[in-house]
């Protein structure tokens, strides 16, 4: 994983002067294709502005951790995320997903040009400003009340389709708050794919 923290620093000089919500840079950058039962989406990683987090997220992909996980939180109109261990090939306890992490431990990197607009995708943690591991999230608004308190590190630039019609699934009701899949194998994340272009 070295190899990817080698352009942060040849990056994060142009990257900082970049004010807007796509501020990553022009070089040194990474992209991943997501496969899910309801179709491929691609999105931009920030590695130039949140090396630490993109870097994790590599690795993690690179393993195949996140082949076969659930969408197990899937919240219309907010977000749908993913990243728990546990919930592999729909396996173990709906209501009880969401507790399942890496045994990676990432730096909170809030960069406060990246905000958790429509299509941004963040790290989820137990608590606002607190280090993720592997659970991820995508917006499905622009979720203000969460700026500054998840690391956004990517964004969607193709297949926010595929993504809306994650957030449109059905789900089950948990008395813990919980909202999983009513149906498991429709909302599966099948693979994860590092690229240098999309």
């Amino acid at each position: 994983s070295a190899q990817h923290t080698t352009t942060a620093s040849t990056t994060s000089q142009s990257a900082s002067t970049q004010t807007t919500n796509t501020a990553s840079g022009q070089s040194g950058l990474v992209y991943a294709k997501l496969v899910t039962s309801q179709g491929t989406f691609e999105v931009e990683l920030f590695q130039s502005l949140t090396p630490k987090t993109v870097t994790n997220f590599v690795s993690l992909a690179n393993s195949g951790f996140y082949n076969n996980l659930v969408w197990h939180r899937i919240v219309k109109g907010f977000v749908v995320q993913t990243g728990d261990q546990t919930t592999k090939n729909g396996a173990g306890v709906p209501c009880s997903w969401g507790s399942g992490t890496s045994t990676s431990n990432i730096p909170f990197e809030s960069v406060p040009s990246l905000q958790n607009n429509y299509g941004y995708l963040a790290m989820a943690s137990t608590g606002a400003g607190t280090p993720g591991t592997s659970q991820f999230y995508v917006n499905l608004a622009n979720n203000t009340s969460l700026n500054g308190a998840y690391a956004v590190f990517g964004k969607v630039i193709s297949g926010m389709n595929v993504v809306n019609a994650i957030g449109n699934l059905p789900v089950s009701s948990c008395s813990q708050g919980g909202t999983p899949p009513t149906n498991p194998s429709q909302a599966m994340l099948i693979s994860v794919t590092i690229q240098d272009s999309p």
